[in-house]
This record gives structure tokens, C-alpha cells and sequence, in this order.
């Protein structure tokens, strides 16, 4: 459907080429500082017409709240966004009357539904995503602010254009891979165009966009996301494990068609004795207080489908852009062949623009892992302690059997 999420629940409306686009969100906690220039931030980085390796479309995307705060503080009440839709050409689409777009979701949404949108893909438009990012643009704030979550994401690579993920047959990932990864930040992501915080490679894209633009064709490439000082305990085993919804979440997002976390395929050539994850004595990043943490992080901040407390980092694989202007030989919808020849203004490449996508869908996905497992660590906090338990059953320096480092500084104070 077009709900996602339990305790954080945001529903998006909204087709490409209707009056307005937007989400409700239920379950945000109140007393969060909130104004509408905070989610523009988001929006702004996701809208068209950037550059010449976006579409030309014009849209400025601006964000109206329409309920769920006052004096600039969220109430605990359903907020709502909207955003209108200003620059539409629905006649760019007429021969979509006739024809089902290659690759694109024109036949499948009229076999479902029996009707479909006349014009811009409808519902699998990038248009829907506006609510998301917003909606994720809020659950961003309250995690920095209330556990110092930083989600980052970049452009991995574009075709055949990657960055250098691994330097040698004996390592898992490169040396300079997990640089990127432990240290890249949004503002040097965004100085780049193609938003790959790696110069040599970043140029190399371009030209790649451009070269594909020129010809009326389209690339796709991944996309890789790394979320930094994510509590322990996230994921909700057996079936909503941390990694299980965080593919559902970037599954979820138009043109994507693969996911990888940590390691992914690359570390299913190594043997275990490589890519396992000793655990080593530590220090929490956020909190100063000791605790385990892992050697290598191969692992990419989850086991057993809970987080570890180390940097959460995945993949995302985007496909080429259906919608291309190239003449194409295929069939109408009566079944004769014919020469689609689509119109419009479309993106060579959508990873550039997807980059708040998949930064703020990776934040939904934590904001409502947090209030669970907050929600989880309070109720058993409530109990009397436990003290006739063998070690291993808790966590040192806890005597509750399911309490965690989650609310330590902010709730629990024993």
C-alpha cells in the first residue's frame, strides 16, 4: 500500500502530474523543533533541474506544513506536508495513450488496477518520493538530535564508472573505500554534481551522463549509504530484521532493483577466517562508555538482523531510466507492433537525485526501530531487577534482562 512504517508511520500521496504531492505522519514524538525550512533541506537536494545531468523540469518542491505543529515544536499529532506540482505537461505523454512504455510501469499498473494515471508514470514516479523525503527529512532531525545519528549517503558508481571498491585479491574492501565510507560528509558530496565525493571518479560519471544525454539514452549505478553511530539492538527478529527492512525501504524506491549490506557479494568470495568480525575491548563513539566493538565491521553494522553499534552501510543498485526519447520498436496495447517515440523531460541518470532518497528512507527505517526498541527498553525498566541470571544472559553493567545502551543516558539512570 502507501503506508510505511509501525510506530513512525508515514502514508505519501499523489500522482506526477496532479495538483499536489505530499505524506501524513503519525507517531512522531512531540516536543521535536521543527520548521519548514529543516525538510526543505531534503527536498531542495532531491528536486529536478539541478544540472545539465538532471531533468529539466521545474520545480522548487517547496514544502507547506499544514498540521502537527505550533510555535515551531511538533504536538504528537499527525503532521501534514504537501507540496504542489507546478511545471506539468501532461500532453508530453499523449502517446502513452497507446503505447505501454518499455521498462516502465504504464501495462502493470492497468493489468492491477484496470485504470491507470494518463500521463507521467502516476504512483511510480520519482513525484511520489517527495513525501517520503520529507517525511524522512523529520525522522532525521530527531535522531541527531536524541542519539547523534548522522545518515550519509554518495553515487558509488554510474555504468561501468566505480569507485575503487577493493585494492587487492586479500582484502574484503579497499583501504580507501572504507575511508570514504568512515569519513565522507554531505557537504563534500554535494560539491560534486554527480554526487560521488570522489574526484577522479565523479569526473569520470559525468562524462558518462553527458555521453548517454547526447545520445538519448540513460544510465543507471549505485548508490551507497552508510549510517554513523546507529544504536545498538535495532531490527525486530525473525522476519523485520534491521537488514530485511532496510531492503524493503530501498526496494521500495522507483528504478531500484538491487540491495546489498556490508560486504555484500564481494565478501562471499572470502573465507570466514577473512571476513568474520572479532570483537575487540572499545569505546562507544557516542556515548564514551566501553563496550565491544568489531575488528573489521565486514559485517556492516548488523547480526543475527540487530544492530551492533558500529556504521550500518549498504548498497543500492538503480536501473537505467525507462523513459528515454530514442525510437523504440515494441508493441501498442491491442497487441500491434509499432514505434514508441516518447517526449518529455527525463532524467539520463537518476543517482544524483536519489541521494536524499535513499539517506532519508534508511531514516524512517531507523526513527521507527528507535521508538520501538526505546518503547521495549522502557517497559522492562519498569520491572524489578533481575539478579539470578547466569553473565551471559545480560549485557555487563546492566541488571535487566532486555535493557540495552539505547536510553542509558536519557532514561534509564541507575
Amino acid at each position: 500500500m502507501s503506508t510505511f512504517g509501525d510506530l513512525f508511520r508515514v502514508h505519501t500521496y499523489g500522482e506526477s502530474h496532479c495538483k499536489s504531492v505530499g505524506c501524513i505522519i503519525d507517531g512522531c514524538p512531540p516536543g521535536l523543533k521543527l520548521t519548514e525550512e529543516d525538510i526543505q533541506v531534503q527536498l531542495s537536494r532531491r528536486r529536478p533541474g539541478q544540472s545539465d545531468l538532471t531533468t529539466a523540469r521545474s520545480e522548487f518542491d517547496t514544502v507547506h506544513l499544514q498540521s502537527g505543529t505550533e510555535h515551531n515544536v511538533t504536538l504528537g499529532t499527525p503532521i501534514g506536508l504537501l507540496v504542489h506540482n507546478k511545471d506539468q505537461r501532461p500532453h508530453d505523454y499523449a502517446e502513452t495513450d497507446l503505447y505501454p512504455r518499455p521498462s516502465h510501469a504504464d501495462y502493470t499498473y492497468l493489468a492491477k488496477y484496470g485504470i491507470k494515471a494518463s500521463s507521467g508514470g502516476g504512483r511510480a514516479s520519482a513525484r511520489e518520493t517527495i513525501g517520503r523525503v520529507a517525511a524522512g527529512a523529520i525522522a532525521e532531525k530527531y535522531l541527531k538530535e536524541a542519539a547523534g545519528v548522522e545518515i550519509v549517503a554518495f553515487v558509488a558508481s554510474v555504468g561501468k564508472v566505480e569507485l575503487p571498491f577493493a585494492q587487492g585479491e586479500d582484502e574484503v574492501l579497499g583501504k580507501e573505500f572504507v575511508e570514504l565510507l568512515r569519513t565522507t560528509t554531505r557537504e563534500q558530496v554535494d560539491k560534486e554534481l554527480t554526487r560521488c565525493p570522489h574526484r577522479e571518479t565523479s569526473d569520470k560519471i559525468a562524462d558518462a551522463i553527458r555521453s548517454a544525454k547526447s545520445r538519448e539514452d540513460s544510465l543507471g549505478g549505485t548508490i551507497i549509504c552508510v549510517i554513523r553511530n546507529c544504536p545498538l539492538g535495532l531490527g525486530e527478529p525473525a522476519f523485520d530484521k534491521l537488514e530485511a527492512v532496510l531492503a524493503h525501504a530501498m526496494l521500495s524506491i522507483p528504478s531500484t532493483k538491487a540491495f546489498e549490506i556490508g560486504s555484500g557479494f564481494r565478501g562471499t568470495q572470502f573465507l570466514g577466517s577473512q571476513h568474520n568480525d572479532p570483537f575487540v575491548d572499545g569505546v562507544d563513539a557516542r556515548t564514551g562508555q566501553k563496550r565491544l566493538r568489531t575488528s573489521t565491521n565486514w559485517s556492516g553494522g548488523s547480526q543475527g538482523g540487530i544492530s551492533n553499534g558500529e556504521d550500518v552501510y549498504f548498497r543500492v543498485g538503480f536501473k537505467p531510466p525507462a523513459t528515454i526519447s530514442q525510437q523504440q520498436n515494441t508493441a501498442k496495447y491491442d497487441g500491434s507492433t509499432g514505434v514508441l517515440e516518447t517526449k518529455g523531460r527525463h532524467d539520463p541518470c537518476v543517482l544524483p537525485r536519489a541521494i536524499p532518497i535513499v539517506e532519508t528512507m534508511a531514516a524512517l527505517v531507523i526513527m521507527d526501530m528507535f521508538l520501538k526498541q526505546n518503547a521495549r527498553s522502557s517497559a522492562a525498566s519498569l520491572l524489578e531487577p533481575v539478579d539470578h541470571l547466569p553473565p551471559s544472559m545480560i549485557l555487563p553493567g546492566k541488571n535487566k534482562v532486555v535493557e540495552t545502551q539505547l536510553v542509558e543516558d536519557k532514561v534509564v539512570q541507575e
